[in-house]
C-alpha cells in the first residue's frame, strides 16, 4: 500500500486546538504566549531533543560500539621471537649457510614451533634467511660485494638528504638527538653488538625522520637493518671497532650543528663503509 494514503474506516485529521465532532464555535483559541516565554519554551523543547536517548523502545534495532579487539597472544610472542631471531643474527649466533629448524628453535627459545615458524618466514621475506623445504631455514650468506652495494646505495638515499637538513635544521633540533648518539656509545663500551644495532638504527631514523618523509625513513631503516647481518666466516666486531662506528655518531651531530657541509658529506660516507653503519 503506498505510504501516506487514507485506511478505511481511520479518523480524519484535525486542525490543532479542535476537538473531534466538537461544533465550529467550540474551537479553543490560541494563546498568546509573550515573545521572552515563547524563548524560554523553545530551548527547552531544543534541550529535550538534543539529551542522548538512554533507552530503546522494544523491538528498536540500535547500533552499539563494537567490542575492543582482543590481544592476540600469539602475535605478541612471534613479535618477541622475531626481535630475538633478528638480535641473534646480528651477533652471529645463527651462522651463515646453517640451517635451523624452527622446532629446534622453539626449544631455544621455551615457546612451540609456530611463533618460531611465522617469524622465520618473515625473516624469509627481507631475505635474512631462505626456506628450506622439509629441514627449516638456512641463514643467507653474504659476501663484501653485497655490503658494498648496500653502503653505496644508503649513501645514494642519505646522503642528500642530511646535507639539506644541516642546511635548514635549527642547532637546537639537532642537540635533542645526543642522547641517541650517547646510547650507541654506551652499547659500544660493553661489546654489546645487538644493542649497538638497534641504538645504531634509531639514531639514523631520528635524523631522517626530520625530513618528514615517512616513505624514505622506511626504505633506509630496512637497507640499514640489512647491512647489518654478518658475513660468510667473518670475525667477531671488536669492541674497539665498535666504538669508532659510534663515535662517528656524536661527531655527525657537532657537523650538523655547526652546517659545516663538507665534513657532513664525508662522515656519512665513511660512516657507510664499515659493516655495523
Amino acid at each position: 500500500m503506498e505510504q501516506g494514503s487514507a485506511r478505511e474506516g481511520a479518523r480524519p485529521a484535525y486542525a490543532p486546538g479542535v476537538f473531534p465532532h466538537a461544533p465550529a464555535e467550540r474551537r479553543i483559541p490560541e494563546r498568546r504566549v509573550p515573545e521572552q516565554a515563547r524563548g524560554e519554551q523553545s530551548r527547552t523543547a531544543q534541550s529535550r531533543t538534543e539529551q542522548p536517548r538512554t533507552e530503546h523502545a522494544r523491538g528498536e534495532h540500535t547500533h552499539s560500539e563494537p567490542p575492543a579487539p582482543r590481544v592476540v597472544r600469539r602475535h605478541s610472542v612471534r613479535g618477541q621471537i622475531l626481535d630475538a631471531l633478528r638480535a641473534a643474527l646480528v651477533d652471529g649466533e645463527l651462522v651463515p649457510g646453517q640451517v635451523y629448524s624452527a622446532p629446534a628453535l622453539g626449544a631455544r627459545f621455551g615457546v612451540s614451533a609456530t611463533p618460531v615458524r611465522e617469524a622465520m618466514q618473515r625473516l624469509a621475506v627481507e631475505g635474512a634467511v631462505e626456506v628450506v623445504p622439509n629441514r627449516g631455514f638456512r641463514v643467507s650468506e653474504r659476501g663484501p660485494r653485497e655490503l658494498a652495494e648496500l653502503a653505496e646505495v644508503r649513501a645514494l638515499i642519505e646522503v642528500p638528504v642530511m646535507l639539506s637538513l644541516a642546511r635548514t635544521v635549527p642547532a637546537h633540533r639537532w642537540s635533542v638527538l645526543r642522547p641517541l648518539a650517547e646510547a650507541t656509545v654506551t652499547a659500544a663500551a660493553v661489546g654489546d653488538r645487538a644493542a649497538y644495532a638497534e641504538s645504531d638504527r634509531a639514531f639514523h631514523r631520528a635524523v631522517l625522520a626530520l625530513s618528514g618523509n615517512e616513505q624514505l625513513v622506511s626504505v633506509a631503516d630496512e637497507l640499514h637493518r640489512r647491512s647489518q647481518w654478518p658475513l660468510v666466516s667473518s670475525p667477531a666486531t671488536r669492541r674497539a671497532d665498535l666504538l669508532a662506528d659510534a663515535s662517528e655518531h656524536t661527531a655527525l651531530l657537532d657537523a650538523l650543528i655547526a652546517q659545516d657541509l663538507n665534513v657532513v658529506q664525508s662522515l656519512v660516507r665513511e660512516h657507510f663503509t664499515g659493516a655495523d653503519g
